[in-house]
């Protein structure tokens, strides 16, 4: 059995950084996550998409930032379970025991759920015949952009992953922007910029028509769409992409005695605890009335959950906020002091 002071389920961007605020405050932690590699849906669905709402970064991708994360959760020497999940945890006096796929055993003090919502797959084009392109010409995930230079893209979807996704290969590929209603649902300054690189020819776009069949024998070679009046165009594409959202499974934690909530979890906004004594939620997962789905609130929720972790990790010592600036403490847990 592995003893820590606090484990923390989800390996995202979130997850990642209450790490570091851990480690900066004198807590271990373990982490659990269902996914082959570090880095959540940033790395898993997004690695090449740029980002532009960290704060003092102007733009970079999802795998920039998850290197970065890694990087300044080095000197804690954090160890990583991956490819396995959580399936049991259950109480005993003050700690957690905590039970995983792979037959890992933990026991903690404290549980921080940074799983996003559960784990998650993309939502699929419903036309069977797209089944023996996918992963080739058809995707739900883009990892390495540089595939579709010079091609002809087919981008699926009215959010903004379609919207940001066409803005990004418009400079490199020509773009086909195809959505199944009138009106986008994306930021409205991305739907501004799309209607702009409309105009200047650099995308086209089809409103109110959704995927009708697929023609090809061993590569795409066309699409054809159709209007929601039933009038059908065909089109000439070499990659067709899919961005319609996630499907979200919460899995085992439907167990765990949390007052779940429409497959979120309520929590307190002075630590984000949830119902249950010891257990957090941060990121996505989590609700409380003016929560925002922003990677910046995760990291603002991860501070505050590390610190809310001290008490139960530590029930006889008092948390001293320290700045990293000033504090020989906090600079020799981060390996910055001998």
């Amino acid at each position: 059995m592995i003893d820590t002071d606090v484990l923390i389920i989800g390996a995202g961007p979130t997850g990642l950084f209450c790490v570091h605020q851990l480690g900066i405050i004198g807590l271990k932690c373990e982490v659990v996550d269902n996914l082959d590699k570090i880095g959540g849906q940033c790395i898993e669905l997004y690695p090449d998409k740029p980002i532009y709402d960290i704060p003092a970064i102007p733009e970079c991708t999802g795998e920039e930032l998850t290197n970065n994360l890694i990087k300044q959760i080095k000197p804690f020497k954090t160890n990583f379970h991956l490819s396995d999940r959580v399936d049991e945890v259950k109480k005993d006096k003050n700690n957690w025991i905590i039970k995983t796929s792979k037959g890992k055993e933990f026991k903690s003090p404290n549980i921080i759920i940074a799983g996003g919502v559960g784990s998650f797959e993309p939502r699929k084009f419903l036309i069977k015949e797209c089944e023996k392109f996918e992963g080739n010409q058809i995707l739900y995930s883009i990892k390495d952009k540089t595939i579709f230079k010079d091609k002809i893209i087919s981008i699926f979807g009215g959010g903004d992953s379609a919207l940001d996704w066409a803005i990004e290969l418009s400079t490199s590929s020509k773009v086909q922007l195809i959505h199944r209603r009138d009106e986008f649902r994306g930021a409205q300054s991305s739907v501004s910029k799309v209607k702009e690189l409309q105009k200047e020819g650099k995308i086209e776009i089809f409103t109110q028509y959704q995927l009708s069949s697929v023609e090809g024998k061993n590569k795409i070679e066309n699409i054809s769409i159709k209007h929601e009046d039933g009038s059908i165009k065909k089109i000439e594409t070499n990659y067709v992409l899919g961005f319609f959202g996630l499907i979200m499974k919460l899995g085992p934690i439907v167990n765990w005695g949390l007052n779940l909530n429409k497959k979120h979890i309520p929590v307190n906004t002075e630590n984000f605890e949830t119902n249950q004594n010891g257990i957090f939620a941060i990121g996505d997962i989590c609700t409380y009335p003016g929560k925002l789905k922003l990677i910046l609130s995760g990291f603002h929720e991860g501070a505050l959950a590390a610190r809310g972790c001290f008490k139960y990790a530590r029930p006889n010592e008092k948390l001293r906020f320290e700045f990293t600036t000033t504090s020989k403490s906090v600079q020799e847990r981060l390996g910055l002091k001998k």
